[in-house]
């Protein structure tokens, strides 16, 4: 029986309104620092990013009592709280039927390799507890009649781990804990952009004393670029991914995470060599995903070109019409592009044909009002004739009707109603596409606690690198949810972060100060538009789903080149918000480097194709074939067996990118807690495993 959802249920699930913000505390101290009046703010803690990552973190430190502030360049406006999918996934333990095992939880979260196998642990284990206290907030996760949660399964997710509220499930995760944020009175600094992670100390012995950033609000006569610091001795770093490392991407606009800043002040980065691509519609216009339905109600793809003519490209790569069809429904659950889905006519073939079209000036659209055309020379599309597995769970949808938008009607109205707030109207027209960037799964080194190398910081969601190769979907919001409390938990046992900071930072500041304007220079050559410009279209031609040795190669030294520009001649601004950016593109450009040096040390040192990239190789011993023949042009390396139990470390050292490997962390699952014996480690704090310095 199929259930009519009202349109005032789809509108909550699709307009979800986020709090107002409090009104922000005015500082109430300043120094003069490089001839700038600075203002000064104080706390035991600055949370960067106001995402469900941060917002947890910070929720978690003022339940403990701790003095957290967040500061955020665009409350709202980042990944949490602007992307989503057809329906998007939180991937929690399995509270559904029987239950689920944390230990094969783990395994399966860390079944990509080069991850952790405390840390998908600690990601399993958590799991439970952030979904419950995410329900507890209000989070609408729905239910079967006796209170199961309803699940289904994903990317990488061979159990059915997977949850939804809908399309915007991550901006609902936002909403509520933003909510409770403001209950708690924790203090939100809008339009404040992190620029400067300040230290003291040498080696071993640096720890974090401060920030400096930018707010529109400070900026004065005297302070014209509103700089101002943030005296503390304890920051989380959870401002996101490096959305604007590609041309072609899914994030929002202006989301550059943190790994440059974190870079400049020592901080060490791990598994920068993985992303995850998919498609979806770019970020010019609407940017979303189109996994899930989307595709399980198999549109049809075409290409049109430069002359108008459309093209059924997919009829080149699939040898019937079954084939081809099936592989579209299957990029619902196989969303990310992987290497190996390319061979045996697998459904990765869908993103190799669809980026070899947009490489060819073709644009590539979706059209729910037509069935798939037929491969030449084979049977026209029915839902008659479909692969076992694409059958049966469209059958369980109720999702026969004659048309693609009636099937995804029938599956997700959400998913059309979603992409009609912004102006498009998918059951009219055709949707255009492309194969985009859409997860960096590596980040900022950090352990079971969010502890990176830099005493005193710590990063968690997206920006901490605790993901391997590959990943459940939805894992990265559990994660961030996970961490965000682990590391708030951490840092309260610490102690550190129970009083405001009351040093004197005038020295450092001047430092710090000082650095920042020598790297904004009016009469620069290089404008961030131009730096934009080279190092999105170098990381997206160079770096994206398809690699070689040659070509990676050759970007480093592109991105060498102008990191050394950069610093011989700095950053050109006109306007006060254009030196913020121009700040942003020094750190992307850096951060661009990192990940080629890292991509370029793993592919000289016989590197193979693994998660998002493809390693093209003439002697590669993989071979994709498409139904007019052998694709010679797209051989790659296999993956290496032994790359799956280790992690490319990258830090820097004066100038230079130095790059290392670490073996993962390993757990031992024989190991049995025992309740009297174990007791004490946690009523101490031993649990904690606390540094002298903390």
């Amino acid at each position: 029986m199929t259930t009519v959802v009202s349109q005032e249920i789809l509108d909550a699930l699709t307009d979800v309104d986020m709090p107002k913000l409090p009104p922000e505390v005015a500082s109430s101290e300043a120094i003069r620092c490089a001839g700038v009046e600075v203002p000064v703010y104080r706390a035991g803690c600055v949370v960067v990013g106001s995402g469900a990552a941060g917002l947890r973190a910070a929720v978690e430190m003022k339940r403990r009592g701790d003095d957290v502030v967040i500061i955020s360049q665009s409350a709202w406006g980042g990944t949490s709280a602007c992307s989503g999918s057809d329906k998007q996934t939180l991937h929690t333990a399995n509270t559904a039927d029987q239950g689920d095992n944390y230990k094969a939880m783990a395994r399966a979260i860390r079944s990509g390799g080069a991850m952790d196998e405390d840390t998908a642990y600690a990601e399993a284990v958590g799991s439970s507890r952030m979904m419950a206290s995410l329900q507890f907030l209000g989070l609408p996760l729905p239910q079967d009649p006796l209170g199961g949660t309803l699940r289904y399964q994903t990317d990488h997710d061979e159990v059915g781990r997977a949850t939804s509220c809908g399309p915007r499930t991550s901006r609902l995760m936002v909403k509520v804990l933003a909510e409770e944020a403001i209950r708690l009175a924790v203090p939100f600094y809008n339009q404040t952009t992190a620029v400067k992670i300040l230290t003291e100390g040498e080696g071993a012995g640096r720890r974090v004393v401060g920030m400096l950033v930018m707010r529109a609000g400070d900026r004065a006569e005297a302070n014209p670029l509103g700089i101002v610091v943030f005296v503390s001795d304890v920051i989380v770093l959870a401002a996101g991914g490096p959305g604007e490392l590609y041309r072609d991407s899914v994030y929002p606009n202006g989301c550059f995470g943190s790994l440059g800043l974190a870079l400049e002040a020592g901080v060490e980065l791990v598994n920068l060599t993985e992303s995850q691509f998919g498609i979806g519609t770019r970020r010019e216009g609407f940017p979303w995903n189109l996994s899930g339905t989307y595709v399980q109600a198999i549109p049809h793809i075409y290409s049109v070109d430069a002359d108008g003519v459309e093209h059924h490209f997919l009829a080149q790569y699939y040898r019937t019409t079954q084939e081809l069809v099936s592989n579209v429904f299957r990029k619902g659950y196989q969303w990310p592009f992987h290497a190996t889905r390319m061979l045996d006519f697998g459904s990765s073939l869908v993103d190799l044909a669809i980026s070899s079209e947009t490489a060819a000036g073709r644009r590539v659209f979706m059209d729910f009002n037509r069935n798939p055309l037929p491969v030449p020379g084979d049977q026209p599309f029915s839902l008659e004739r479909l692969d076992e597995d694409v059958r049966l769970y469209l059958g369980k949808a109720g999702a026969g009707q004659e048309m693609p938008i009636d099937r995804l009607k029938q599956m997700n109205p959400l998913a059309i109603e979603l992409y009609r707030r912004y102006k498009i109207d998918i059951a009219a027209d055709p949707l255009e596409f492309a194969v985009n960037n859409q997860h960096m799964n590596g980040g900022i080194m950090v352990d079971t606690w969010g502890r990176s190398n830099l005493a005193g910081c710590y990063a968690v969601g997206e920006a901490a690198g605790t993901h391997g190769v590959t990943r459940p979907g939805g894992a990265a919001l559990n994660a961030g949810q996970v961490f965000g409390t682990r590391a708030a938990e951490h840092i309260s046992a610490s102690g550190r972060a129970k009083r405001a900071a009351t040093g004197d930072m005038s020295a450092i500041a001047e430092a710090g100060i000082a650095e920042l304007l020598a790297a904004l220079r009016a009469e620069s050559p290089l404008t961030v538009k131009s730096i934009r410009s080279g190092v999105q279209a170098r990381m997206s031609e160079k770096a994206g789903i398809i690699c070689d040795r040659e070509s990676v190669a050759q970007a480093l030294i592109e991105a060498r080149k102008l990191n050394a520009d950069i610093r011989a001649g700095g950053v050109a601004y006109g306007r006060a918000a254009e030196a913020v950016r121009g700040v942003q593109w020094r750190h992307m450009a850096l951060a661009s480097e990192a990940v080629l040096s890292a991509l370029d040390f793993f592919i000289r040192n016989g590197g193979g194709s693994r998660g998002a990239r493809a390693i093209c190789d003439p002697e590669g011993e993989s071979l994709p074939h498409a139904r007019t023949g052998p694709l010679e042009e797209f051989r790659f390396r296999t993956e290496r067996e032994e790359d799956r139990g280790e992690q490319i470390v990258a830090r820097l050292d004066g100038d230079e990118i130095r790059l290392s490997k670490r073996a993962n962390r390993a757990l031992d699952e024989t190991a049995r807690s025992f309740f009297e014996r174990d007791w004490p480690a946690w009523l101490t704090g031993r649990i904690y495993d606390l540094g002298t310095g903390e």
